[in-house]
């Protein structure tokens, strides 16, 4: 696919010496520091040294003196208190934080977590059932409820009280909760929006702690939780998630609860980046959420048995490679639909199959995009025989907006820019795809239409040297708002070693030098195995980043490509 390779403005020089000056480190450094916001010997010291310390005071957040004040009472009388979480990875860390911490207090506390396929996402009625069912009267709600109004109503005639603490978009109106914890309410003056759910339950802990008298050491335990959910959820990797990602990552490579270490590969042990947490370890506390219920990844996260937890991870385990089976086929599945109808040529996507998983369709979504890069929306028929859909977009283009234009086709719509769910009437599926291309078609830009690579700085390979490596290193944890910085280099040329790697075999792993330079480097790109032959013989221009690649226990430099282009010859 064409990629359209764009070079991120470069600030400016008085900027980037003056920072070079006070921090004693390379142009190149203090370039990428500039271009993430950090210009002063403060700022940067605080990118580069987080501190726990550093943590605002969770009573900033409006609402928390109410929910401390609450779930304090249903402690200390003897309630029957129940921990509600979504089905994901955000949810499960959620609900596994929050129970897990208020057991050392109470005996009277349980989770639930709803089923997707029977109940659906957020609050259900069915929940609230159950809790009357087994005399609940305080439901803490995790990474859901802030737009639960009727449900909250519906708790509160059966006198169950709710404690919410939510990050999503909250609407005009907000559920009769007796506390609503979500530092993106309008009224709520909290300094940091980007939090997590579980991101929002550890600042309800950290809160509560001041009560119950909980050490800070016993309090960090809890944040390889925290960073699972901050990777998973792919929420912003600056402030306040900075620094609990950093501690985090310690806690989950240093002393990580039964659960996790379970989770981690051999080969990952003490060695758990953000990346491995994204790839590895969420796709299988996911699992079970998509394929079955996420009840076990709860309870492999809380689990302190080790014969217990064993059992959970082999059922997740188990779920992971159905879910993936299921991935690609149904994958494999759109595109020949796709194909088939030539669809190719359209500004969108939209595919659908009654059969298809609906656990699953929302990766297999995202995997049409990456293919054919357009908006794209997977239509599977529900439970009810109504047709449920995953959508996902590209970047710049806000498919909720397309979404929306549609909505008189649509029975229940949300999300956001850039991902979004729908459910309608199988009736209405042709009306629907006529409506969808012709939003998209409207709006969309042509530079949207076309994958874009953006690039840090310009590289040469003599300023790879083992001072630039360990700066770079700190960079880290990378996610949004701080991701990996991404180079280009100029005629490269390979030194050797081709080897085609992958199950398909798609992979390219080679080495590469330039002939000004006195250094060879190993590279990898991914899905790049049709260059073999041509990278012996042609200079390129290679776009990257640098990357430390752990492999039978050691450690090597490695520059993960992420495109290669061959100069034109005239």
């Amino acid at each position: 696919m064409t990629t359209r390779w764009l070079v991120k403005p470069k600030p400016e020089q008085e900027t980037i010496h003056s920072l070079q000056e006070v921090l004693g480190v390379s142009d190149t450094i203090a370039h990428l520091l500039v271009q993430r916001g950090i210009r002063d010997f403060n700022s940067a010291k605080e990118f580069f040294r987080p501190s726990l310390e550093k943590l605002h005071n969770p009573f900033l957040m409006k609402d928390m003196d109410k929910a401390v004040e609450r779930i304090i009472k249903a402690v200390e009388s003897g309630e029957n208190i129940m921990v509600y979480g979504d089905y994901d990875v955000d949810g499960a860390t959620s609900v596994a934080l929050m129970y897990d911490y208020l057991k050392n207090y109470s005996e009277h506390v349980t989770f639930y977590i709803p089923d997707r396929y029977k109940e659906g996402y957020g609050i259900s009625q069915a929940g609230i059932d159950y809790a009357e069912d087994n005399g609940i009267t305080l439901i803490v709600a995790l990474d859901c409820g802030i737009k639960a109004i009727d449900k909250v109503d519906y708790a509160n005639q059966k006198g169950i009280d709710f404690v919410i603490c939510d990050h999503h978009l909250p609407s005009e109106t907000l559920p009769a909760a007796v506390a609503i914890l979500d530092p993106k309410r309008l009224d709520c003056d909290y300094p940091f929006e980007g939090l997590s759910g579980c991101g929002v339950g550890f600042k309800l802990i950290q809160a509560l702690s001041t009560h119950f008298r909980t050490t800070k050491k016993e309090l960090y335990t809890y944040l390889d939780l925290v960073v699972v959910s901050i990777a998973a959820d792919i929420v912003p990797m600056i402030g306040e998630n900075r620094i609990l990602a950093h501690f985090g990552l310690k806690v989950l490579n240093d002393s990580p609860r039964l659960g996790l270490r379970m989770l981690i590969p051999k080969e990952s042990m003490g060695h758990v980046d953000i990346s491995k947490i994204v790839f590895s370890i969420a796709p299988k506390i996911n699992a079970a959420g998509r394929i079955k219920q996420a009840t076990d990844a709860v309870r492999l996260l809380i689990s302190d048995n080790e014969i217990t937890a064993r059992k959970y991870v082999s059922e997740i385990m188990s779920l992971n490679t159905q879910r993936k089976s299921l991935d690609a086929e149904i994958t494999e599945s759109a595109i020949k639909q796709i194909t088939e109808n030539n669809q190719q040529y359209k500004f969108s996507t939209v595919v659908y199959n009654p059969a298809w998983h609906k656990g699953v369709i929302g990766i297999v979504a995202s995997r049409l995009t990456e293919v054919f890069y357009r908006p794209t929306v997977v239509f599977t028929k529900g439970e009810d025989g109504d047709l449920v859909a995953s959508v996902r977009s590209v970047k710049g283009f806000d498919v909720y907006e397309a979404i929306a234009s549609c909505a008189d086709l649509l029975d229940r719509y949300g999300g956001h820019m850039y991902a979004a769910g729908l459910s309608m009437k199988e009736v209405n599926l042709p009306n629907f795809k006529r409506k969808f291309e012709e939003a998209v078609k409207n709006k969309i830009h042509k530079t949207q239409q076309i994958p874009t690579v953006e690039i840090d700085t310009e590289l040469t390979f003599d300023q790879i040297d083992a001072k630039f490596i360990r700066i770079l290193k700190q960079f880290q944890p990378y996610g949004p708002g701080n991701l990996a910085p991404q180079f280009l280099s100029k005629n490269i040329r390979s030194a050797g070693g081709e080897r085609i790697l992958g199950r398909n075999q798609e992979h390219l792993k080679f080495n590469v030098f330039h002939p000004a330079v006195r250094k060879v480097f190993s590279a990898i790109a991914f899905g790049r195995g049709d260059l073999k032959n041509r990278i012996k013989t042609e200079p390129f221009d290679m776009v990257y980043h640098i990357e430390e690649n752990i492999w039978q226990g050691k450690s090597h430099l490695q520059l993960r490509v992420t495109d290669i282009r061959f100069p034109e010859v005239i």
